[in-house]
């Protein structure tokens, strides 16, 4: 069976990549804002610290999802990073 790749953009670097090749943070209905689950607003981010920093810095998780994003959702990408290789 053939699987088509689904491509999202990361919302710092704006590159194209294969979706699960990103994290994904989601504004959902219930829960606020939260990682890898959820239904609602997307965003995607890239795997990288030069991406969650930029995300962080120019806020553009904030204004993809439309909504405030604590820092403590950084930290526990930032977490993931050193701790996991992509």
């Amino acid at each position: 069976m053939n699987q088509r790749t689904v491509l999202r953009r990361c919302v710092a670097c704006r590159k194209l990549i294969d979706r699960k090749k990103l994290f994904k943070v989601t504004r959902d209905y219930q829960d606020g804002v939260v990682l890898d689950q959820g239904m609602g607003r997307s965003a995607y981010l890239c795997p990288n610290e030069v991406c969650l920093e930029e995300a962080w810095r120019r806020k553009r998780l904030q204004k993809a999802l439309r909504c405030h994003v604590e820092l403590n959702i950084i930290e526990v990408l930032r977490n993931r990073l050193n701790h996991c290789h992509y």
